[in-house]
């Protein structure tokens, strides 16, 4: 009851108006300055007295020297509740300036002969004056702070990093109602002990006690300059008390607009790959995008639309986006155009199809081409072969021929590290079309054109449609259990954003017929991953041994097709190096003009018969060069000469 009755009455003057407000404030400092005169003078003489006429006059006569000062200095433009220090330097500039008059008028009265004014008083009066107003709202703003949200129903939250990041993320806490900060951890070892605005600095070495003391469940990161094999030994280490740990991006990330608390995210993978993005190189980034039309196929799928955003931003002549999903294709389209720039133009239509690319390409006068346009879902591919290799295969011969024949300067393929020695269908036809991309480079080298044409091949991207860790995510939130295929399985991650940033690079590398390689980092477990996303959401695993724990995981096998291991390389030379260090140039076998031709020839064998093993052979055999294979490659083949949908022989260009 005692509690109640203050707080509904402060919850009451949230429905005032600002007019109402500003009145009961200005009353409110016109009471306390008259206030502070008075206690000025009290104790400049020692005890009470009482004042006479010139006395009152001058006692009565600071608000209305102060009130039009503070007008003039915005301090009533000030929300109470949300006022800092800003609000407390303009209450001393204010109050200056408003002791500084009544002294000149005072000392002025006093020459006239009226009653004495001590000298001391205009400067006690400016004392007492600033403690008064900055005091009330002070006051005020820790009423409604305890009125609208009590400490007691906020989470304890520990902040990792006592910089400025770290303090100002404190204030913000403080305001919010959800999240209470109870201290700091750092590593510096003269901060220990110390205290930031009331909230005292711990060592990491006390974690545990700070736990324990004010249950604390979440520890947000604020080492926003940190490395990030830095941030990966700091995340194992908060593991190890079941936290839930959060990281606050780097300070030009919260120059975006957004609010500091809002920015604050969960942990995710790219945090514990341990690898620094290497800074991109301007001159690759814009040689083959700046002022020149450029395509992306596949252009609202999760790589190919993070190319049309990154390409927007180097300032292209114009964007053609040819994508086959109506639904993918708008939303691209819309997010592009909303955003000043290049001319962008959404198509909508299959790579399959000749006449539309052919169609595309010569009426934009289309330099450079990214070829992300592919069916990429290991099993889905294998129980829908024949889809899988008209899109993948024929979609990048139709794609990379008009290319060709249109005199397309650069075609950079997006390839994947499933084309290495490949156990599915999706990676074998991916390896088939760096083998088409292959040999239009060599052709176009033989004729003496300057086309280039390359592949660019990399593992898992973070939140691509289909990656694991978005998987992951749901199953947490559903409750488990997390199913992985294997304990053994590993992959390569890289995030969208900076494998599309390579990607765009290593195309202005490219001499021709390049396969290149992205440095993926180290290849990370699987199961390994689960577990620290198990962690980092605030559970703990549930194994035979912790029979209590909230979360399984189950191991559900191998799908069809899938590998335990990825690779990047097929030769066993390696790879060279290149001006970028985080792209390298692999020495690939590749096929013949003429071998390359029966191959296809008994893909669309395969297709049109729907003879799956045909499919299989032929794929594999490419793929994995296999000697028993290779005899029915040979010109002599049996294979008869498939025609195409539009009646064209599916002969490379000559």
């Amino acid at each position: 009851m005692f509690y109640s009755c203050p707080k509904r009455f402060v919850q009451s003057l949230f429905f005032l108006s600002r007019k109402q407000k500003l009145l009961i404030i200005i009353l409110a400092d016109s009471v306390l300055l008259i206030a502070s005169v008075g206690v000025a003078y009290v104790l400049r003489l020692g005890g009470w007295f009482l004042p006479n006429s010139n006395q009152w006059l001058l006692i009565c006569l600071s608000p209305l020297l102060a009130i039009p000062i503070f007008v003039q200095q915005g301090l009533y433009r000030t929300v109470i509740r949300y006022s800092g220090d800003q609000a407390l330097w303009v209450v001393l500039k204010g109050m200056s300036l408003t002791a500084l008059a009544w002294a000149s008028i005072a000392f002025m009265t006093q020459l006239t002969g009226a009653g004495g004014v001590p000298r001391t008083v205009p400067l006690i009066f400016w004392f007492v004056g600033i403690a008064l107003i900055a005091g009330l709202r002070f006051l005020v703003r820790f009423v409604f702070s305890l009125s609208s949200h009590p400490a007691k129903s906020k989470k304890p939250v520990l902040i990792y990093g006592a910089g400025n990041s770290g303090r100002q993320l404190a204030a913000s806490l403080r305001k919010g109602n959800e999240l209470s900060p109870v201290g700091f951890l750092d590593d510096d070892p003269y901060l220990k002990g110390k205290e930031i605005d009331g909230l005292r600095i711990y060592s990491a070495e006390a974690l545990g006690q700070v736990i324990t003391r004010f249950g604390v469940q979440t520890v947000i990161v604020t080492l926003d300059s940190a490395s990030r094999s830095r941030k990966r030994e700091l995340v194992s280490f908060l593991e190890k008390f079941s936290l839930r740990v959060r990281i606050l991006p780097s300070v030009s990330s919260i120059a975006q607009g957004r609010h500091l608390v809002n920015m604050v995210r969960e942990v995710d993978i790219g945090d514990l790959l341990g690898r620094d993005p290497v800074s991109a190189d301007p001159i690759l980034l814009t040689k083959c995008i700046t002022s020149k039309t450029v395509l992306v196929s596949g252009a609202g799928g999760s790589i190919g639309s993070e190319l049309c955003r990154q390409i927007v931003a180097l300032n292209p002549a114009r964007l053609i986006l040819l994508e086959s999903n109506e639904s993918a294709l708008f939303q691209i389209h819309r997010s592009l155009t909303s955003i000043s720039g290049p001319e962008v133009i959404p198509w909508l239509g299959s790579v399959t199809n000749r006449r539309l690319v052919t169609t595309l390409l010569n009426r934009y006068q289309v330099d450079t081409i990214y070829h992300a346009a592919a069916h990429k879902h290991v099993p889905l591919i294998e129980t829908n072969l024949f889809e899988g290799v008209r899109n993948n295969v024929l979609g990048t011969l139709t794609l990379a021929q008009a290319a060709y024949n249109s005199d397309v300067k650069t075609f950079v393929l997006i390839s994947t590290d499933k084309a290495v020695r490949p156990t599915s269908i999706m990676g074998a036809t991916k390896r088939f079309s760096e083998l088409v991309v292959q040999n239009l480079a060599q052709m176009s080298q033989k004729k003496g054109r300057a086309q280039v044409f390359c592949a660019v091949r990399f593992g898992n991207v973070l939140g691509s449609s289909g990656s694991v860790v978005p998987i992951f995510k749901e199953q947490i939130a559903n409750g488990g259990p997390i199913t992985v295929t294997h304990p053994e399985v590993t992959r390569y991650f890289m995030s969208i954003h900076e494998a599309v940033e390579l990607v765009i690079q290593a195309g202005s590398l490219a001499e021709g017929g390049d396969i290149f390689l992205l440095d993926m980092g180290e290849p990370v477990k699987i199961v390994d991953l689960a577990r620290n996303m198990i962690r980092l959401a605030g559970f703990k695993e549930k194994t035979p041994e912790n029979p209590d724990g909230d979360m399984e995981i189950s191991f559900v096998g191998l799908r069809p097709g899938e590998k335990l291991y990825e690779e990047l390389l097929i030769g066993a030379e390696g790879a060279q190096g290149t001006t970028h260090p985080k792209i390298m140039k692999a020495q690939e076998p590749h096929l013949q003009e003429h071998e390359l031709h029966q191959w296809i020839n008994h893909l669309r064998a395969g297709i049109l018969y729907q003879d799956e093993k045909l499919i299989k052979e032929t794929l594999f055999g490419v793929a994995g060069r296999s000697p028993a294979l290779q005899e029915k490659a040979s010109p002599e083949s049996s294979f008869p000469n498939i025609l195409t949908a539009d009646s064209e022989k599916p002969t490379l260009p000559c």
